[in-house]
């Protein structure tokens, strides 16, 4: 069999376990990781994480022999990690690339692999091309054992996750939000964020935080369809003021009030603007994905910060972060990275910083949406995945090109961006945006109105039209 050509998409590379992720092909990815650093750095050091997902102690062990047996010392975290703690450990240890194997928020049967730079944060779009250029048609995998790499001192057992709590502890007020009696529920989707959230606020209530490694079936994305139960914890319970929800790897936030109602990572990101200036004194740029709402331009500009819109991807968001002074980097997916912290979207920590919100304010959540829709206006955003034919696809993203959707339904078409995919500008101030999906076979329809049953009427008509 021919081997497959490995391409890195928009956050690292992601395929089906036993179909294209195998152990020779991570071995492949492995080899060009190595050569990589070894062109660059003397002394080359890599950190090592994996997430929950099937299979990644096996995938994690053929990593770090390849990388060990080829010249770089790998510092490996024992047991599961999220993904964040992999870029802190980067920047902690002096290594030149951190290396996650997870397929984040990806189904079940896939697994993947993340590169990390050595100042915590996505490498860069321009290395991690240089490191696929490198990948070998094949690579052997090493027979000399993990013991025997320790005892040549090429590979070290590391607590990453005791290192980024004790980074938690010296930013976080935690003994506030320890004391403030706001009850927080959090679901782990059963993925790597549920042993640090235990750790961090024991008395909350746990929901999917056990060992399951195939999700029990459900993609761990943080959006409002895969956390029904969740929600209903909280609607039920009646004593919950903040529901908090990661993904596989833990660097996506989803966030529920105190109703069991969805709030989506466009509201957290202008909540979290709020906090960080207005209330803590913080400044900076702000960098948000093509797909973020404008009225994140809206506060910014009230609050006189400057705003960036980068490509889709947090590698661009993360490129802007190392050398610009950034307050808050933001995507649509709900991966959200701030200052204080390294430049690595990162769910737990988003979490904490809304409950600590919270804390310093002593405002629910509904509240502080309130406070915030009087700056920019109430608006709701939703987002549908649609799953059809490659041919269909490639169609409906030509006629974006060719500027042959002018109106959705009787909604005209005002302007058109096209910075990373398609956003259509309506009249009335409402937007759709149309792109297909850098890791999944989808199509993905964005839609902002100005409330649920608004927003949901135009996804309907939008998928009207592309239907022809």
């Amino acid at each position: 069999m021919e081997p497959i050509t490995i391409k890195f998409g928009t956050d690292g590379w992601r395929a089906i376990i036993a179909k294209e992720y195998t152990t020779n092909n991570v071995a492949r990815v492995a080899y060009a990781t190595a050569q990589w650093l070894k062109e660059r750095y003397d002394d080359p050091k890599a950190v090592l994480g994996h997430d929950c997902r099937f299979g990644g102690p096996m995938f994690a062990e053929v990593t770090a022999k390849v990388l060990c047996e080829n010249g770089v010392k790998v510092y490996m975290a024992e047991g599961y990690v999220s993904t964040p703690m992999v870029s802190l450990g980067a920047l902690k240890y002096n290594a030149g690339v951190g290396v996650v194997l997870t397929a984040s928020h990806n189904p079940p049967t896939y697994n993947g692999y993340k590169l990390k730079a050595h100042f915590g944060g996505p490498m860069v779009p321009a290395n991690i091309a240089e490191v696929e250029a490198l990948i070998p048609l094949e690579a052997e995998i090493p027979s000399t054992s993990l013991e025997d790499y320790k005892l040549q001192g090429m590979l070290e057992i590391v607590p990453l996750e005791d290192l980024y709590v004790e980074h938690i502890e010296a930013t976080f007020d935690l003994e506030a939000i320890r004391n403030s009696g706001i009850k927080v529920a959090y679901d782990a989707m059963y993925g790597a964020g549920q042993r640090v959230m235990q750790r961090l606020l024991p008395d909350a209530v746990f929901l999917h935080c056990d060992h399951n490694p195939g999700f029990k079936g459900r993609a761990p994305e943080p959006i409002h369809k895969n956390l029904l139960e969740f929600s209903e914890l909280i609607a039920n319970r009646g004593d919950i003021q903040i529901g908090i929800a990661n993904d596989g790897d833990a660097d996506r936030i989803g966030m529920y009030d105190s109703k069991g109602n969805f709030v989506d990572s466009h509201h957290i990101i202008l909540l979290a603007i709020h906090y960080l200036h207005k209330i803590k004194g913080w400044d900076g740029k702000v960098v948000i994905a093509f797909s973020v709402t404008d009225r994140v331009k809206r506060l910014c500009e009230a609050y006189g910060l400057e705003v960036e819109v980068t490509k889709i991807g947090f590698k661009y968001i993360g490129e802007i972060m190392i050398k610009d002074d950034v307050l808050l980097g933001g995507e649509e997916s709900g991966g959200i990275a701030v200052k204080g912290h390294i430049p690595e979207r990162d769910g737990i920590w988003m979490g904490l910083l809304l409950i600590e919100l919270m804390a310093k304010t002593g405002k629910t959540i509904d509240e502080l949406i309130l406070e915030m829709y009087e700056k920019v206006g109430a608006f709701t955003f939703e987002r549908d995945d649609l799953h059809i034919s490659n041919e269909l696809k490639q169609e409906i993203m030509q006629n974006c090109a060719d500027g042959k959707y002018e109106r959705f339904g009787n909604r005209l078409v005002e302007r058109v961006e096209s910075i990373d995919g398609f956003k259509f500008h309506l009249d009335g101030g409402d937007w759709v945006m149309i792109r297909p999906s850098g890791t999944e076979p989808v199509l993905r329809v964005y839609a902002e109105a100005g409330s649920p049953t608004a927003v949901r009427i135009l996804l309907d008509t939008v998928h009207q039209s592309l239907k022809g």
